[in-house]
């Protein structure tokens, strides 16, 4: 990953709560967040890109009336396009750490969730051997009407696939609302 300084002439375009907010995304700091907190620090960070963007945006398109050419107007208001631009780099190196720690914590949950599953069927094994040692009946099942109830067609699978479209339809149709 490699990082971009943000140089002395961007540092004085900002105000303090801002430096703090771009020194909070130096790698270094990213590393020490968990992921609730790097969430957060995401949001922060998106938020102030969106400000800037906006406000270069608007000005630019005021200010394209007044000089009658877009490279003039969007000249006019560098700053805050180097703000915004500044702000898109941290948003990068944020969300980079953050995806990264997602899937560390997804890998661990699904670690647990498999060990819990794990040790539930070796726990429910080791009941049902005793129950039927209890009764007498040592008699494993053959598994066919299990198999066959799962089985799966290309009619089947159709229909499934049916349904799932199905659904999206319906919550675009929601979503779009």
């Amino acid at each position: 990953m490699e990082e971009i300084p943000v140089n002395k002439q961007i540092r004085k375009m900002l105000n303090e709560s801002e430096q703090e907010l771009l020194r909070a995304t130096e790698s270094d700091r990213l590393k020490k967040l968990g992921e609730d907190e790097l969430i957060d620090l995401h949001t922060r960070v998106r938020r102030a890109r969106t400000k800037y963007t906006k406000l270069h945006r608007r000005r630019a398109a005021a200010q394209v009336k007044a000089d009658s050419s877009r490279t003039r107007a969007s000249a006019a208001n560098q700053r805050s396009a180097v703000k915004a631009e500044a702000f898109e780099d941290a948003l990068a190196r944020v969300s980079r750490r953050l995806a990264r720690e997602a899937w560390l914590s997804a890998d661990r949950l699904r670690a647990d969730r498999l060990a819990a599953t794990r040790a539930a069927k070796v726990g429910n094994r080791a009941k049902s051997a005793k129950k039927q040692k209890a009764k007498g009946k040592a008699k494993a099942s053959s598994g066919k009407a299990r198999a066959e109830s799962k089985q799966r067609t290309p009619a089947s699978k159709r229909d499934a696939a049916a349904a799932r479209a199905a659904t999206r339809r319906k919550q675009a149709k929601r979503d779009a609302r």
